[in-house]
């Protein structure tokens, strides 16, 4: 498995997305008048993180895929931000070093011997491969979902084409629908 070929463009595809279900996220709450904060603050239940927590995850599991595989700093954000640029911002900057790693550098850690720490004491020895299959895209996509469905569950119209929107570079001419 190419580890670069597969991880940094599901991450920065799924990231960008994201950034746009923010945007539409800020829409909506412009056009209805929720407050940004309430949107921003929002969980699915009482002891699920706020979408802000999940936003800073994400970025957190794209430093670590970098930190774990690569030995580079951690550049995960230390708190969530508090509002709709913030949030971006936190996305693009996590994308932006996403892009520069070398690929050389990820594709050598395929059988690189990874020690994962969890808060809990819980400790898991894996290879690399194993690292970005069993765990990475794990921990991005749930945090990636969870996001989604806190603005669905708030109200905010996002449907498959929001969660893909990568998937339009790929569409066959004449087939869009409505089109």
């Amino acid at each position: 498995m190419d580890l670069h070929a597969i991880a940094v463009p599901t991450y920065v595809n799924m990231m960008k997305g994201l950034i746009g279900q923010l945007s539409k996220g800020e829409a909506f709450a412009a056009e209805t008048g929720l407050a940004p904060a309430d949107l921003i603050g929002a969980r699915l239940a009482p002891d699920m993180f706020p979408l802000s927590t999940q936003v800073r995850f994400v970025c957190v599991q794209a430093s670590d895929l970098l930190r774990h595989l690569t030995g580079a700093d951690s550049f995960a954000p230390a708190e969530d931000a508090t509002d709709f640029d913030g949030l971006r911002a936190q996305l693009t900057d996590a994308i932006a070093r996403l892009e520069a790693a070398p690929a050389s550098a990820l594709d050598a850690a395929k059988d690189k011997a990874v020690e994962l720490k969890l808060p809990n004491g819980m400790a898991f020895d894996m290879t690399g491969e194993q690292f970005v299959r069993d765990w990475g895209f794990a921990q991005v996509y749930f945090h990636l979902t969870t996001a989604y469905a806190i603005l669905r569950h708030k109200g905010v119209p996002l449907g498959k084409a929001d969660w893909v929107p990568h998937m339009f570079a790929y569409i066959r001419p004449g087939t869009l629908p409505g089109g």
